[in-house]
């Protein structure tokens, strides 16, 4: 689910690909790029609507050139069938086709995988859009920004366009899902979206930030706290987003996992009073 935020609330391991016309008015620094306005997304001046779908994996098999076969008949499906939006990853530490094979060090072949994609979203008409420790600890911290800055300032090879400067990319994501159970109030978190939003923003002030929450509720706004599924992961759906250099808001919803052993029409109820609650929060804060 996403959600734009009020003029009051003012990816990056994760990108949306915005499968957007080509239609570019190069007339300000902010041309061809989404933005928000009030609760709106904006292309050129004009809302932004779209559909939108979650490939994660097309970075990995983009890698391997004889398969990018792969990723063009995605997303030129997804243009077909109206999709405009897709959301992909921009990482991958250890293992097959890693992207950071070790700290600080990049395996080319992958990265030029994800210049695949970028350019092959541009293509079809669409515009592209962990523990404690994780949080706080200033050498782990240090490994994250330089993950950041070497996706976020990457030149692609074959657009010769920076990642940076393209509006084929919509929106940066700080992290998938984060969490953390030793501060369930959500402040730890918060502190940390906080910096390394900064950080991104430092990079790069033309492309839209969210950070990538489930949405769970937290200590600011406490009744809040009984939308929640019955439990907390330490997150603050409401704090978070009030972070000047977050752009939108996104939650997740897996209601078979959260409110399991319920009727169809319970978990239905749910659902629908979670999806109601956040979108009238993002329209409020």
């Amino acid at each position: 689910m996403y959600f734009t935020k009020t003029s009051c609330i003012s990816g990056l391991l994760i990108l949306f690909l915005a499968l957007a016309c080509e239609a570019r008015v190069p007339r300000n620094a902010n041309a061809g790029f989404i933005t928000v306005k009030d609760a709106h997304f904006e292309l050129n001046g004009s809302p932004f609507l779209f559909n939108g779908f979650n490939s994660y994996w097309l970075m990995h098999v983009a890698a391997e050139p004889s398969e990018r076969y792969k990723v063009s008949e995605v997303l030129k499906d997804a243009a077909s069938a109206g999709l405009s939006v897709c959301r992909t990853w921009a990482f991958s530490d250890g293992g097959d086709r890693a992207l950071q094979v070790s700290s600080g060090v990049y395996d080319e072949r992958v990265f030029q995988g994800l210049d695949f994609v970028i350019s092959e979203a541009k293509k079809y008409g669409a515009q592209i859009n962990n523990d404690d420790d994780f949080y706080t600890h200033p050498t782990l911290k240090d490994y994250y920004k330089n993950h950041i800055k070497k996706v976020v300032t990457r030149f692609n090879t074959i657009t010769r366009v920076s990642y940076r400067d393209d509006p084929t990319i919509m929106a940066w994501e700080l992290i998938n899902e984060p969490r953390d159970q030793t501060d369930y109030s959500g402040k730890t978190v918060n502190v940390w979206v906080q910096e390394m939003a900064s950080f991104v923003k430092s990079l790069d002030n033309k492309h839209l930030l969210e950070v990538g929450m489930e949405g769970f509720y937290g200590d600011s706004i406490p009744e809040r706290k009984q939308v929640n599924p019955g439990y907390q992961v330490g997150t603050d759906f409401i704090s978070n987003h009030l972070i000047n250099e977050i752009d939108f808001a996104t939650i997740h919803a897996y209601t078979d996992q959260w409110v399991s052993g319920q009727s169809d029409d319970a978990q239905l109820a749910w659902m629908e009073r979670w999806v109601t609650s956040h979108w009238q929060d993002a329209e409020i804060y």
